[in-house]
């Protein structure tokens, strides 16, 4: 494991980019920046709280932004709390990398804010799925889902709603499925495509197609999908990276984080494998025992 960066302050939603660069967000910092030669650059200041993020296909970076947390430590780790005290709503963001620009694409569907996007990613036809992870407050939780969206801010839809915190997000290699991680179950969900942007009917009483339950006490956080179909999940309790296969197989790889929340692949092989330790506030390079799914739009 090679440590890339410290001192940075809750960091997710890492995207490895062709110049040897990891382009992520800082939560508590409200900012997304890039991560290179031994240092950390600020792109943009966006506000709130700036979750996932990824390319799309005008090569700017679309981000969901869970609109805010309130920050506490405890023994030497950073921890988000509740909503933040100057939260308003959630929202999808798209932020130009020549210049910072930030502008808003979505904060409501059909009259109802976002309460917390997550994770994001996009297909192959230019559109992205995305998470609600809901929203935390000291006496009640807002429920999430799970939402489908094109980038020129034409199309909204609601896939599945009613989700406790659905977190990560990723396409099978076929994209003939769509995988959500809910964090707080600790079980991995997957909804089969019907077609761009539409789910097959779920099972009854069922949030989408059951894949995995983790054993004992553990929160899955963000994904990312191996070119075999394999899905990693970064999980938070015994941080480290779970591997699941699409049958329900899983293999667990720690790191050295209590809140390992993301992970995404990268390299000329597509094995290095880019991990946010977020209470710690670290980037980390590991190599990974198989290859990383390379994703669409990615430069």
């Amino acid at each position: 494991m090679e440590v890339l960066a410290t001192g940075l302050q809750f960091p997710e939603g890492p995207i490895a980019m062709p110049d040897g660069s990891v382009i992520l967000v800082e939560i508590q910092r409200k900012a997304l920046s890039r991560v290179w030669n031994g240092k950390t650059e600020v792109i943009a200041d966006i506000g709130g709280g700036p979750n996932g993020a990824a390319l799309g296909p005008d090569g700017a970076v679309y981000v969901c932004n869970n609109g805010g947390f309130e920050w506490h430590t405890r023994d030497g780790l950073t921890i988000p709390g509740y909503c933040a005290k100057d939260y308003t709503t959630g929202r999808i963001e798209r932020v130009d990398l020549a210049t910072g620009k930030v502008e808003r694409l979505y904060d409501a569907i059909d009259g109802t804010r976002l309460s917390g996007p997550n994770d994001i990613v996009f297909d192959r036809e230019g559109g992205f799925w995305f998470t609600d992870l809901g929203k935390g407050h000291a006496r009640t939780k807002e429920l999430g889902g799970l939402y489908y969206a094109k980038p020129d801010g034409s199309l909204l839809k609601e896939i599945a709603h009613g989700s406790i915190g659905l977190n990560g997000v990723g396409l099978s290699p076929d994209e003939k499925a769509v995988y959500a991680a809910e964090t707080h179950t600790g079980k991995l969900w997957a909804w089969d495509i019907a077609s761009p942007g539409e789910a097959a009917p779920r099972p009854p009483g069922m949030l989408g197609r059951h894949v995995y339950t983790a054993p004992g006490h553990v929160f899955f956080d963000s994904l990312a999908v191996e070119a075999s179909g394999r899905v990693c999940v970064a999980t938070i309790v015994n941080g480290g990276i779970t591997a699941i296969t699409p049958d329900g197989q899983a293999e667990h790889t720690p790191f050295p984080d209590f809140l390992v929340t993301n992970i995404c692949f990268g390299g000329a092989d597509m094995q290095d494998a880019f991990i946010t330790l977020s209470g710690t506030g670290q980037l980390v390079k590991a190599r990974w025992p198989r290859p990383g799914l390379k994703l669409n739009f990615a430069a």
